[in-house]
């Protein structure tokens, strides 16, 4: 009986083995390249993420610098109206504004310098405020003395006004006092045969009407020089008047008046006696006469008499 040899089937096994290992590597390959991408993608995701947050960040920091710009334009009108110096805020105000205008990329160290700027803003405000209230109390303090001065300033100024009406009034006062009187006015007729008769009276005894009366002691008076006038006047109310024989013109109550005789004289304050004798040169008509006794521009006494 004869041996029958079998085919050998040995190389086959190495052939699989190679196929093994070549997509063990492909497999690790691509498994690697999935974990590169995976990562890059997350990568890519926290740096947007980080970019967003910055800008983010940038944006509120300026709007920071915004609010405390508008803040600072607050401060310095107020500041402004209460007499305090804003130079400090105004230049405050410009380095913000110059900051606001600047273009910029965000980073953290822009971001960083940014803050630091708005914590010394801020802070700066804060000691405004501090200095504000310092200004509204003493301005309050000003007012309230200003109005104590304006009152003080009124009540002297009324004070003033009444002492200048206490002054006028007792100007007034001295000046009525000061004023002259006559007293025992006595009115006669005098003939060519120098006879007096007590009115009324007849015209052939009117050679000479004689006036005299005398100044009551006055003693508010000063001792001057004063102008006496008489004004006779008749029953149709004409003065008795003949330039010829002393008579004139004087201002009474802010008019022209007529006088028909005058005396210059010294008040002394002796209760002098002053005597006139006019004499008219015509006869009188019948009626009723009356005598007014001035100085200078007021009324010191009067009297009447009779013509038949």
């Amino acid at each position: 009986m004869s041996e029958t040899t079998a085919p050998s089937a040995a190389p086959a096994p190495k052939k699989n083995n190679r196929n093994v290992i070549i997509i063990a590597i492909l497999s690790i390959v691509i498994l690697v390249q999935f974990v590169k991408m995976y990562l890059d993608h997350k990568d890519k995701q926290a740096a947007e993420t980080t970019i967003a947050s910055t800008e983010q960040e940038l944006a509120s920091t300026l709007q920071q610098l915004n609010s405390i710009k508008l803040e600072l334009d607050q401060k310095i009108t107020e500041i402004q109206k209460l007499g305090g110096d804003v130079t400090e805020l105004q230049k405050a105000k410009a380095e913000i504004e110059s900051e606001l205008k600047r273009s910029r990329r965000a980073n953290g160290q822009v971001i960083k310098e940014l803050k630091d700027r708005v914590e010394g803003y801020e802070q700066l405000l804060k000691l405004k405020d501090e200095e504000l209230d310092k200004l509204k109390s003493v301005n309050k303090e000003l007012l309230s003395e200003n109005s104590t001065l304006k009152t003080q300033k009124n009540q002297l100024g009324d004070s003033i006004n009444r002492l200048a009406q206490t002054k006028d009034e007792l100007a007034t006062k001295v000046s009525i006092a000061s004023q002259l009187k006559a007293e025992n006015v006595s009115i006669k007729a005098v003939n060519d045969k120098g006879k007096e008769r007590e009115s009324p009276f007849k015209n052939r005894q009117l050679e000479k009407l004689k006036v005299e009366f005398n100044l009551a002691e006055n003693n508010v008076a000063p001792i001057e020089g004063k102008k006496i006038m008489i004004r006779i006047i008749d029953q149709n109310n004409q003065v008795l008047f003949d330039v010829s024989r002393g008579s004139g013109t004087f201002i009474y109550n802010g008019k022209e008046e007529f006088y028909t005789a005058s005396q210059e004289i010294l008040f002394d304050n002796t209760k002098q006696k002053l005597t006139y004798l006019y004499e008219k040169g015509s006869e009188y008509a019948s009626g009723s006469y009356t005598l007014e006794i001035y100085c200078e521009d007021y009324k010191i006494g009067s009297g009447k008499f009779d013509v038949k």
